[in-house]
């Protein structure tokens, strides 16, 4: 069975962690000091800064965006019915580019089904979440099942200065995870149980003012995760295989993950997207959904940002228990999930981790580690390749999974000149340094990730283990950060980390 290495290790237990004690966080550079913006929250996963001292957060397990002013909570902005199990939930939120001035709040969410399921445990009762107020807002559910199959959602909202209220739906995603059925037959998954992990939910505007939205696979096995005739296709190209239940491989609705969206402040699609014309020719909802893709071939993902000198995308990748990733995303970039993690010239120690009897499995039984490529040219050969897709390698990676999170660049230089518009990293999980928080400097192209260790001129951390940090020590920028889920620049230009296991928003600044 998978190895969870995310969220899920924290859930557990997590409503009593205001009771629990932990080590205050640090920070290596003596020169800077770290503080409490806030604390007392449950579970807050992300935020947005309305202004100095003023913030709107995010609870994933309750539902609830919190005003937190000058550290305190000030009133609770609106309260959503989510489903909380695993790694679903409230997830994350982007304010618009002219906000307040064009007062929209947009928010990913997995909402709870609105009616119980029946004996059959494999199709959900409901496909969409529905708009009515009565479904929207209320008590939230940690049942794996009480999802429908389109159960993550993007919404916009409108603020009026105190409250949230519901606008408009822009789109609906897959949540709904139970692949232990007997259809489609042949899967290998009779021992699977249901799962709610992988659902993204990171959402931010980019210097273009569109919407780009991150959704991981969702534990899907179908094209956009580089499996073109399907998981259990025999040969290809060849007849299509169904990725589950629900149909597949191609990206339909229900099939619609592992990918970065991009989307115009109204939800429709924009016209200069990378496979705009591919969606074209496909037509039907595949090419519809093709359309919206800014990136694909992502396992899963808890952190993107824009480097605010050259507006790239930047994300942190999960690997399963190899090769966690860093990456530039390109425009019709593909990652190469599930052929590839990591460079794709270390495929023999990708397959040789995942094959390994500590580790054996992809989560997904369907698509065996045995089926990881022998060699770099067969991997490339095998990904699924839209017109005017590309693959590149990332930019830099541990060898064995470390669980990164939240991703965020410092904006200017208030920690001191050489922080400046620096890359920030923190934790999945807080067993490792209490929750570490990378720091990584970019080249002057802006194009790679800068290193002063000659042994990590292969931007590869050949760390010896499962979460330890060999190779890496240079990049430790802080500890105890708990489970740190967003990394932003504040009004005052000081760094801010999200805690979700300790409940807490702290600052780091210069002393």
């Amino acid at each position: 069975m998978r190895r969870f290495v995310s969220l899920v290790a924290a859930i557990a237990g997590v409503l009593a962690f205001a009771a629990q004690a932990h080590a205050e966080p640090t920070v290596v550079d003596p020169d800077l000091a770290v503080r409490t913006a806030a604390d007392g929250l449950v579970t807050p996963i992300s935020v947005a800064f309305l202004g100095p001292s003023d913030m709107l957060v995010l609870e994933k397990q309750t539902g609830r965006v919190q005003r937190v002013v000058n550290g305190e909570v000030a009133g609770t902005a609106v309260d959503l019915a989510v489903n909380n199990a695993s790694e679903r939930g409230l997830l994350g939120i982007a304010l618009h580019p002219a906000f307040p001035a064009v007062p929209w709040v947009y928010l990913y969410w997995s909402c709870k089904s609105t009616l119980p399921q029946d004996d059959d445990p494999f199709r959900p009762e409901e496909q969409r979440c529905s708009d009515d107020p009565a479904a929207m807002f209320g008590a939230d559910s940690d049942d794996t099942l009480q999802v429908p199959l389109l159960g993550n959602r993007v919404d916009r909202f409108r603020w009026n200065g105190v409250t949230l209220t519901y606008d408009s739906n822009l789109i609906q995603l897959r949540a709904f995870q139970n692949d232990g059925g007997a259809v489609p037959p042949g899967q290998n998954d009779e021992s699977q149980p249901p799962r709610g992990n992988h659902d993204g939910g990171v959402i931010d505007f980019g210097p273009d003012g569109k919407l780009y939205v991150q959704i991981g696979d969702v534990g899907r096995r179908g094209q956009l995760q580089n499996l073109p005739c399907g998981p259990t296709a025999t040969t290809c190209p060849g007849p299509l295989t169904p990725d589950d239940q629900f149909g597949g491989p191609m990206p339909d609705d229900a099939h619609l993950t592992g990918a970065f969206l991009r989307l115009n402040d109204d939800g429709s699609t924009p016209s200069d997207n990378p496979f705009f014309a591919a969606g074209a020719a496909l037509g039907g909802e595949v090419g519809a959904n093709v359309q919206k893709l800014f990136a694909y071939g992502i396992r899963n993902a808890f952190g993107f940002d824009f480097d605010p000198v050259s507006g790239s995308l930047w994300d942190e990748q999960n690997g399963d228990d190899s090769f966690t990733e860093i990456n530039r995303v390109e425009p019709g970039a593909n990652l190469g999930w599930i052929q590839v993690m990591g460079p794709v010239d270390r495929i023999a120690q990708f397959k040789e981790i995942e094959t390994s009897p500590q580790f054996f499995g992809l989560q997904q039984l369907r698509w065996p580690p045995t089926n990881i490529a022998d060699s770099a040219n067969a991997a490339l050969e095998r990904l699924f390749m839209l017109p005017g897709a590309r693959y590149s390698d990332p930019e830099f990676s541990w060898k064995f999974e470390v669980a990164p999170a939240g991703l965020g660049f410092l904006r200017g230089r208030a920690l001191g000149p050489q922080y400046e518009n620096d890359l920030f990293v923190g934790a999945a999980r807080s067993t490792l340094e209490g929750g570490q928080l990378w720091h990584f400097n970019l080249t002057g192209n802006r194009r790679k990730i800068g290193v002063d260790d000659p042994r990590l001129e292969d931007r590869v951390a050949d760390n010896l283990g499962k979460f330890e940090i060999t190779e890496s020590e240079s990049l430790l920028f802080g500890r105890d950060f708990g489970i740190g889920t967003d990394v932003e620049t504040g009004p005052n230009g000081n760094l801010y980390v999200v805690s979700l296991d300790q409940g807490a928003v702290y600052e780091i600044l210069r002393r």
